[in-house]
């Protein structure tokens, strides 16, 4: 059952306490979760799946006008099989474009606090589409102030003070993909699916997928993929590794992949919602115990996504 988040910002804490509790057990036991009124408004997700769409039918030369390889860093436009996010597998069978942190006022100053370098430079876009721009970043503002408003519930889910994060994420690591699947026909090739299983790189990913398309699976406990199937009008949030790294394994970085055999086109959105990159991603105090020492090195969250980056792309 979805987590309703009608009264996320209720100024009762008990009703605030009820939601971090079933947070808490997503996080726990399974490492993700649906929500639902979860303030997005549906125009809003009507347009940004309608110019993604619009994008991805551009000809092939279009889009490699702005291919993330000639910005130097992940924004732009990627590829069919240009990405591996499995070391097993051939190749991820989807094309993306990424985007981070801008201003939809382009007189407002930048907000570039990335100091490791992976996700500087500035968002491209795609001249051929008007509005493409400021739909797609109302959007990603939009995802970005219901992740804002999950901070404090994964806080009290931890046991911690509901301003625990605040100071950490000011400038959080925020960026969002538009993602287009094609099916997957005739004979396949199991090394080459949508996205290959891995986990996500940052404290939690909010995920817009298309209704009526099965597509992501999530690898459970026993270690059988179970279907994450579509739910309309929710989003899933998935737990990513800096909360892994963060709570010491107490919140699962879930892994997972996609495959499209539909036999018709996918499209998702995510938006990968991290920490600021100068902080020390530290083992939170109470997920510290003798049956359960520190199991990973402290280094910063920008270290951290430098790293993964350089795996997956082979980029510095």
């Amino acid at each position: 059952m979805p987590s309703d988040l009608a009264d996320i910002k209720s100024s009762d804490t008990n009703i605030r306490q009820v939601l971090a509790k079933q947070v808490r057990d997503a996080c726990i036991n399974v490492g993700f979760f649906y929500v639902k009124n979860h303030g997005i408004p549906e125009d809003v997700i009507g347009d940004v799946v309608e110019m993604s769409k619009r994008f991805f039918d551009l000809p092939l030369e279009s889009k490699m006008k702005i291919e993330n390889k000639t910005t130097g860093n992940l924004k732009g436009y990627a590829p069919l099989l240009s990405v591996n996010s499995d070391s097993e597998g051939a190749g991820d069978l989807h094309e993306g474009l990424q985007l981070g942190w801008e201003e939809i006022d382009q007189s407002m100053a930048s907000r570039d606090k990335d100091i490791n370098g992976t996700m500087t430079g500035t968002n491209v876009w795609p001249k051929e589409i008007p509005n493409f721009r400021e739909t797609v970043l109302t959007y990603y503002h939009t995802a970005i102030q219901l992740g804002k408003l999950l901070f404090p519930i994964f806080a009290l889910a931890l046991e911690l003070p509901e301003n625990f994060f605040e100071d950490k994420t000011r400038y959080s690591a925020a960026i969002m993909s538009l993602l287009h699947y094609p099916p997957q026909t005739g004979y396949v090739d199991d090394r080459v699916i949508g996205i290959g299983a891995h986990t996500d790189w940052e404290c939690f990913t909010i995920l817009w997928q298309e209704p009526g398309i099965q597509a992501l699976q999530v690898l459970n406990t026993s270690n059988q993929w179970v279907n994450v199937p579509p739910i309309e009008e929710t989003l899933v949030i998935n737990l990513g590794d800096q909360f892994a790294r963060w709570t010491n394994d107490v919140f699962k970085s879930t892994v997972h992949r996609a495959i499209n055999r539909s036999g018709v086109r996918r499209y998702s959105v995510p938006l990968f919602f991290g920490t600021d990159y100068n902080v020390k991603l530290e083992p939170i105090p109470s997920c510290v115990t003798p049956s359960r020492p520190p199991k990973y090195e402290v280094i910063t969250a920008g270290e951290y996504v430098k790293m993964r980056f350089q795996a997956v792309f082979g980029q510095k």
